[in-house]
């Protein structure tokens, strides 16, 4: 394996959110360990730096404090139901707030791959531009959206994405489709974690 597999960064990606969604289709519901995810959303990081100044508003840079947290707190459910205890939930700086902001980085990328795949051409403004209005936008102010889309004209291109991952048109069109499907339980697990303790998504 060597060096190849650290050099691309789109395959650890996807190999880690399998290793996820393999826990979150569990029934009954498994207790997702909080540093397998924090680590997995470590790399999605990685693919937002690619991606440049445009996705700076992507918030990943909470996954730092799960990495930490997770230190001391082994699961995701025993992360939010200590913010619950402490009625820090949606406290800024919380664990919560911040695991609901990375969910959303998440589910940007997925439709972020989901748009690319289907989109013809080597621009990702387009790709980007409905990735960003489906998942980010509605929680953003007008200040917010109207600097993403000025950074969304500095994005690279595919063809320039795809040399930063190590990746040709084929094995990235692998990736993303593996990330796009295995992606989804994780995204409806961390959600879960929130409706089914009426804690909502949408602040």
């Amino acid at each position: 394996m060597g060096s190849s597999e650290a050099e691309k960064p789109l395959r650890r990606i996807a190999a880690s959110f399998e290793e996820l969604a393999a826990v979150a289709k569990q029934q009954p519901a498994a207790s997702m360990d909080a540093g397998a995810f924090s680590r997995a959303c470590s790399n999605v990081s990685v693919l937002f730096g690619c991606l440049g100044i445009a996705f700076k508003f992507a918030e990943m840079d909470y996954v730092h404090d799960l990495v930490e947290a997770s230190k001391s707190i082994s699961t995701l459910p025993s992360m939010v139901e200590l913010d619950i205890q402490t009625d820090t939930v949606r406290k800024p700086g919380s664990h919560t707030r911040n695991l609901l902001r990375v969910k959303r980085g998440i589910d940007m990328v997925k439709v972020l791959f989901e748009q690319i795949l289907v989109t013809e051409g080597n621009s990702l403004r387009d790709a980007a531009s409905v990735a960003y209005a489906q998942v980010f936008a509605p929680h953003h102010g007008w200040a917010i959206r109207k600097a993403v889309a000025a950074g969304m004209y500095a994005l690279p291109s595919k063809s320039q994405l795809l040399k930063k991952l190590n990746e040709d048109e084929e094995s990235a069109k692998v990736q993303m489709q593996n990330f796009v499907r295995s992606s989804a339980p994780v995204i409806c697990y961390v959600e879960d974690l929130f409706t089914s303790r009426n804690l909502g998504i949408d602040w």
